[in-house]
């Protein structure tokens, strides 16, 4: 495969969070890291000549249609969408012959990435999500439009379609014959959320303390914070959540951790 460290460097000058991939795994720890400097990314295809490439979903998110084998047809629900929805911007085909649309975020409007947004349908929003990019092995673009910003109704439509939708094999009104308890109302918040934007930190809060009194190993209480946060309607912004978390974990360390 060809060398493509000027390809990734042309990304990252334009803003981009490149990302080295072999057989679509990351060659580099990635997670809430500063994204790659054009020093580090010719250390690293240096390294490894035949990476692909891979852009963080930090700056932009992707709707990734695509055809399943006995099952959703990702283009058919497509159609049959809003079209005011996908104005003209930046596509790719992918090796299997989905398609994916690039928008950038908006400023204003926190948007939450949804599996199984439509289906056939995936909308890859995570910071900490990528996706693979042209020209790696079976990737090419469509067009050269720019990327342009998402309208405020599919940010809209996505976020509400996530916080509603629900797994219709499970009924709300389910008995169980065994009683809650406190480890219970953990596990619940982490599943749906830090809550209303005035609770957030408390529940936050709250929920360091109940994983620490658990005994959580604090690099595992971190990442289920982060997702609670992740799940919730309107997520704390990162600096925000590690500053609480760390402000609970300092006191627990103060307290001889018990």
């Amino acid at each position: 495969m060809k060398n493509l460290v000027n390809v990734a460097l042309a990304y990252q000058a334009k803003g981009m969070s490149v990302l080295p991939l072999l057989n679509k795994k990351p060659l580099i720890k990635f997670a809430d890291r500063p994204a790659l400097t054009a020093d580090e990314i010719k250390k690293l295809w240096r390294k490894y000549p035949t990476a692909s490439i891979a852009l963080k979903t930090d700056k932009f998110f992707v709707v990734d249609i695509d055809r399943h084998e006995n099952g959703a047809d990702g283009f058919n629900s497509f159609d049959q969408l809003p079209k005011d929805w996908f104005p003209e911007t930046l596509s790719q085909t992918t090796k299997h012959g989905g398609k994916q649309l690039f928008y950038l975020k908006r400023d204003e409007m926190t948007l939450h990435q949804m599996i199984g947004w439509q289906p056939g349908i995936d909308i890859k929003a995570h910071p900490n999500n990528y996706v693979v990019v042209a020209p790696s092995d079976g990737y090419s673009w469509e067009n050269k439009n720019p990327i342009v910003k998402a309208p405020l109704d599919l940010i809209r439509t996505i976020n509400q379609s996530r916080a509603t939708k629900g797994d219709p094999r499970v009924s709300e009104d389910l008995n169980l014959t065994r009683e809650r308890n406190s480890t219970t109302d953990v596990l619940e918040t982490i599943a749906s959320g830090l809550g209303d934007q005035g609770q957030r930190n408390k529940t936050l809060a709250a929920l360091c303390g109940a994983l620490f009194f658990r005994s959580v190993k604090p690099r595992l209480a971190y990442k289920l914070v982060n997702i609670a946060n992740e799940n919730s309607n309107d997520p704390l912004p990162q600096k925000e959540l590690d500053r609480t978390f760390e402000s609970i974990l300092n006191r627990e360390i103060k307290n001889g951790g018990g």
